[in-house]
């Protein structure tokens, strides 16, 4: 597990994230809470272009838990036919929109435990919304940044759970909100896995992983 870097120099990346992108966005297409809880529920273990396009067809038709039920499973698996686990996913959908219309008055509830509570949401689902909908310091942690968070020290972890603490341990409070996604998205198209883009790596200088491709 990489060394913990120290705050000076994790104010400086995140400073140049800042810089290069000030208001990073999530890349799962969503019009309201609801739509954008389902869209990270359906993204576990597939990725956002694939969901995205799946969505956009049934978001349209079904963009609150009422037209969900509506809309039934098996027209909701025409949809989503195309995500991995899509039937579970279906099965799931539909159990926390009828919770959300017998509970929740048909809204989205804007706690982690709450969140927590539905089908098929775990807590980085939760996360996600709190942070995107809700714009709360929260942290949700995927394979991208536990990558880039051990490699390069800024939030080491032998687990998310542990990398989640890191990030809001040690990360600038200023910095906060938009964390998750300017780490994300670096891990995502920059410290990739199997061939990192050191080259062209903004924090190259500031980063320890000692095989940088450069």
């Amino acid at each position: 597990m990489a060394t913990q870097l120290d705050y000076h120099t994790i104010r400086e990346i995140f400073s140049r994230f800042r810089a290069a992108e000030p208001e990073p966005k999530g890349e799962l297409e969503h019009v309201n809470a609801f739509t954008l809880l389902v869209a990270v529920a359906l993204s576990a273990q597939a990725t956002d272009v694939g969901v995205n396009r799946a969505t956009r067809g049934l978001f349209p038709i079904a963009d609150t838990p009422a037209k969900m039920l509506a809309l039934g499973e098996e027209g909701l698996i025409e949809h989503i036919r195309t995500i991995g686990l899509y039937r579970n996913k279906a099965k799931n959908v539909l159990k926390l929109s009828h919770i959300l219309v017998e509970q929740y008055g048909g809204e989205v509830p804007s706690s982690r435990a709450a969140l927590q509570a539905l089908p098929g949401v775990g807590r980085k689902t939760a996360n996600v919304v709190l942070n995107m909908w809700w714009r709360l310091p929260a942290q949700a942690v995927d394979t991208h940044i536990f990558r880039l968070g051990n490699r390069s020290g800024i939030c080491p972890g032998r687990d998310v759970a542990a990398v989640e603490r890191a990030i809001e341990d040690n990360v600038p409070a200023e910095f906060q909100l938009h964390a998750h996604h300017w780490l994300i998205l670096h891990g995502r198209y920059v410290c990739k896995a199997r061939k990192p883009a050191c080259a062209t790596c903004l924090i190259r200088d500031l980063c320890l992983f000692e095989e940088k491709a450069v």
